[in-house]
């Protein structure tokens, strides 16, 4: 037998040495993420993180696990590797805030086909950023190396995370009441949902490139605004239901507007959201007009320039807008919430055209 051949876990195309190494680039990058609660280090079996029961003395447990969709195809495609994982922090920590929860920690899953360990420590350094920015620990993760399963440049990322909130702070439908306000945050762009559509229509139907510069992005490339980081909302969430009494918030993704507002409008009350107060972003209608779609298609697929939506008493609406202000959330007066009567069954309606666009999105 040849010396120079490989044997065992190697020669099966999985390289250990190449994931020690990741571990240790990435390190620096999670220690950001450290709270004072946090335990032990990166490396152990398990992540740890003492819970403070003085500030949380009914403790509710909150979780959430998501990913980033086909989002990852335009990360891979141009071998940027450093946002997509604030992508991901933001899918799972801002499915945590709709119920109140402070998000505390957050574990990753990383699966590829071969280890590269500067790729790696890009992707979580991206999730460290994200976490950073939600204000919740990096407790651990695992990265996992596929070969003959994925391609070499291939991978996927998950997370889960775990948040608290007190029993008697727990936000919910039940909490909504006629005559509240509909704020909406704005969003950063398409956030991380729909990409599938979003890459038939701009390259299958329309055979854009990713180094296009579509006017109606102002010079910008495809690549640089399909890869525009999440905003995440977290902290601006819990501050809104700290100081400004928000009885819950609709965090919007895959089903639009539309479809995640009614899952916090409780039987017997409609939401009511005025199109006119604002315009989606140019992006939106540069994906409607390459894939010819409807102003329906989009509004089941895309935020459309809203990326959570507060709901929240009507005389603390000034308040609200002022304190998402100074955080430097774009903010607006998005609807209402209704009694039903004559309007009908819906759940949500939406009425008037896009501020601006309403040529554009008939």
């Amino acid at each position: 037998m040849s010396s120079a051949r490989r044997t065992g876990y190697a020669a099966a195309g999985v390289d250990i040495e190449a994931g020690d190494r990741a571990v240790e680039l990435m390190k620096a990058a999670v220690k950001r993420t450290d709270r004072p609660e946090s335990l032990g280090g990166l490396g152990g079996f398990a992540g740890l993180f003492r819970l403070d029961l003085a500030k949380y003395p009914q403790p509710v447990l909150a979780s959430s696990t998501d990913g980033v969709g086909t989002k990852l195809a335009i990360a891979q495609a141009l071998d940027r590797h450093d946002t997509i994982g604030i992508d991901l922090v933001a899918m799972v920590v801002d499915d945590l805030v709709v119920v109140g929860a402070e998000p505390l920690v957050l574990t990753d899953y990383i699966a590829t086909g071969k280890v590269v360990p500067e790729k790696i420590a890009a992707i979580v350094g991206g999730i460290a950023e994200g976490c950073v920015q939600a204000g919740c620990a990096l407790v651990g993760g695992e990265t996992a190396e596929h070969p003959g399963v994925m391609a070499a440049d291939d991978y996927d990322i998950c997370g889960t995370g775990v948040g608290v909130v007190n029993a008697d702070a727990v936000l919910g439908p039940e909490r909504v009441q006629p005559g509240d306000v509909l704020i909406a945050l704005g969003s950063s762009g398409l956030h991380s949902n729909g990409y599938s559509l979003v890459r038939h229509a701009l390259f299958t139907q329309a055979g854009l490139s990713l180094d296009a510069t579509p006017d109606v992005l102002g010079g910008r490339t495809l690549g640089d605004e399909l890869l525009e980081p999440t905003r995440i909302y977290a902290l601006d969430c819990l501050a809104l239901a700290a100081h400004s009494a928000a009885r819950t918030f609709a965090h919007i993704t895959g089903g639009g507007l539309a479809g995640n507002l009614a899952r916090v409008v409780p039987d017997g009350l409609h939401a009511v959201i005025d199109r006119a107060t604002w315009s989606p972003q140019p992006v939106f209608d540069l994906v409607r007009a390459a894939g010819e779609l409807s102003r329906a298609d989009l509004e089941l697929a895309f935020n459309l320039g809203v990326g959570m939506v507060a709901v929240l008493p009507r005389a603390r609406v000034s308040d609200a807008l002022d304190l998402l202000a100074a955080r430097g959330v774009p903010a607006w007066p998005l609807g209402d919430i209704r009694r039903n009567g004559a309007q009908g069954s819906e759940t949500v309606v939406l009425h008037a055209d896009y501020a601006g666009a309403a040529a554009e999105w008939r």
